[in-house]
């Protein structure tokens, strides 16, 4: 478990934030079990190094004191690189959490010989489990998967003592044909009717009055 050096961040607002990052600093908060939030400083270089190595439960020594947290919520730049801010919630060791964990696709499917394309519907979870074990990562094989099959989120594999949370019948992926698009035939516009000319007489009324 990282532990992460905290400070009490009496003064908020954007233009202290700013003057936290010249300094190699982010803000952040501590919440949870019933107790006040308290905004904090932290060191942007080390809590960027736990979520590299997808650390989710850290401790944090808060003005000497020290407590156990859970990444709750990470803010980032537009291009994801940086980190804005970070929520951290109080737990214990000993209780479930409820937390939201990306789920991988791995393998070929099956359909693909058949000219199938697979669509990820769903590229996350929420899940509840213990504080302990909380995964980094589902990974489900779609090997098996052939054209107009369809893995919902009841086929992903839960360790033991995971619950899903959610709707267990939504789709994870599908494996199915892209339609080649077929080209629109121009329209043929029809020939123009010649217009009635009014008083126009036929060919046998003009022979008639001339033999007359």
């Amino acid at each position: 478990m990282a532990l992460l050096r905290a400070s009490s961040r009496p003064e908020l607002g954007s233009r202290k934030v700013r003057h936290l990052r010249d300094k190699g600093l982010i803000p952040g908060i501590i919440y949870g079990h019933r107790r006040d939030a308290v905004p904090v400083t932290l060191s942007e270089h080390d809590v960027e190094l736990a979520l590299q190595h997808g650390e989710r439960v850290l401790e944090v020594d808060l003005d000497g004191q020290k407590e156990t947290v859970l990444v709750k919520d990470v803010q980032w730049d537009t291009f994801g690189q940086m980190v804005h801010h970070v929520d951290l919630c109080r737990v214990r060791m000993d209780e479930r959490v409820e937390v939201t964990v990306p789920v991988v696709l791995r393998g070929t499917p099956a359909g693909a010989a058949d000219g199938g394309v697979l669509h990820q519907a769903v590229t996350d979870v929420t899940i509840e489990c213990p504080v302990v074990a909380i995964p980094e990562e589902f990974r489900v094989s779609v090997t098996k998967v052939a054209v107009g099959q369809t893995l919902c989120l009841r086929d992903i594999p839960l360790p033991d003592g995971v619950r899903l949370l959610g709707d267990a019948d939504a789709v994870l992926c599908t494996c199915s044909v892209v339609a080649e698009e077929v080209p629109v035939e121009e329209a043929v516009e029809p020939e123009a009717a010649e217009p009635e000319v009014i008083g126009r007489k036929e060919e046998g009324e003009e022979k008639a009055e001339e033999g007359s």
